[in-house]
């Protein structure tokens, strides 16, 4: 740290200027031709995204036809039907065409919003997803809101106690439930807190969303009940990864010269971890956060076949036993486009949060 830094804590400024603090501070700097230099470094990240949109679209269609199975039987429910009936179902839903005549029209309606026509259904698939989007949005939303800001705060506590008695089973236990398999776990919950093998049988609800008839408040608090078990496993399952990221960066981070400065200014330690180490360590952690909000969209596919919730990854688990090929390859493009867009929002922000990103 130069002596100018040094002077300027001691007067109870930040080093890097006024409103900013540690390596961070380059963030509000200026420099001939940053502008040009982010578009430029945002030109390639969304160019990029568009090559990755385009994989997904192209894997989507072809990995899932290696399924076996055959969807006209299922269309016809098993009935014995004729070779007529056959080719015509075939020739609604195109499967008579060549597979290259299949895919040139798959990506022509994709590229209009049009992800096909259910089999299972008989109705649009973006319909199905947009009626199943509410759902995995409430569940996964909900534990993507609790398990981020659970290991944000543990992970910080545990990093400026590293070494500690509380670290090491805080560390062991967030690795341990990381590990777990979230429907293993989300099978025990029922067992222990719901059908009676447990100490408090019957205190949740073994699946679903809804008991039924309920309708204002008692309706929320209905959803609300049924909420808990398969926000419990996520939250358990996943906050793990986003404490062991935040305290990995904040070590990193705790012998920066800027960090003994401020202690030696006189400032308290949680100021010092709050005002001064965190803000410079965030930036994997705001990688991991976009890319769970991404997942949020994909919802989770074991946790809510589990508990028989109503949302997407449920939808994709009953589109797969088909095989009803247009709603698995829709599903599966908007859950990684998802990804996809997160992940390029978080690559675009980086150089908001660090210059040194993109140069």
């Amino acid at each position: 740290m130069t002596t100018e830094a040094t002077s300027s804590l001691l007067k109870g400024e930040d080093p890097a200027g006024p409103g900013t603090s540690g390596p961070a501070g380059a963030r509000r700097g200026s420099r001939p031709g940053a502008v040009t230099a982010y578009l430029r470094y945002g030109a390639g990240k969304l160019a990029g995204a568009a090559v990755s949109l385009f994989a997904v679209l192209v894997t989507s269609f072809f990995l899932f036809r290696l399924i076996p199975g055959d969807p006209v039987k299922f269309m016809t429910g098993g009935r014995p039907v004729s070779a007529e009936q056959i080719a015509a179902y075939r020739r609604e839903f195109g499967l008579d065409l060549p597979v290259w005549q299949q895919f040139t029209q798959y990506c022509g309606k994709a590229l209009t919003g049009d992800l096909g026509t259910s089999y299972q259904f008989h109705g649009p698939v973006v319909d199905k997803i947009t009626e199943a989007l509410p759902n995995t949005l409430l569940l996964t939303g909900t534990a993507f809101v609790l398990y981020t800001a659970l290991g944000i705060f543990l992970g910080t506590r545990s990093a400026w106690r590293h070494g500690r008695l509380g670290d090491r089973l805080g560390t062991g236990l967030a690795l341990t439930l990381y590990s777990v398999p979230s429907f293993w776990l989300g099978l025990l919950l029922i067992i222990v807190l719901s059908v009676g093998a447990g100490p408090v049988p019957g205190l949740f609800p073994t699946g679903g969303m809804e008991s039924g008839g309920e309708q204002g408040l008692a309706y929320a608090v209905d959803v609300a009940h049924h909420l808990v078990l398969p926000v419990l496993t996520l939250v358990a399952v996943e906050y793990g990864q986003t404490l062991l990221v935040t305290r990995s960066a904040l070590l990193d981070e705790m012998g920066g010269d800027y960090l003994t400065t401020a202690r030696a200014k006189g400032l308290r330690d949680d100021l010092v971890r709050r005002r001064h180490a965190v803000p410079n360590a965030l930036l994997p952690t705001v990688t991991l956060i976009f890319v769970n909000l991404g997942r949020t969209v994909a919802g989770v596919i074991l946790v809510e076949t589990v508990f028989s919730w109503p949302g997407l990854g449920g939808l994709f688990y009953q589109a797969l036993s088909v095989p009803d090929l247009p709603l698995v390859q829709g599903l599966f493009f908007v859950f990684a486009s998802a990804v996809i867009v997160m992940n390029t929002l978080a690559d675009l922000l980086y150089p908001l949060l660090d210059p040194r990103v993109g140069r």
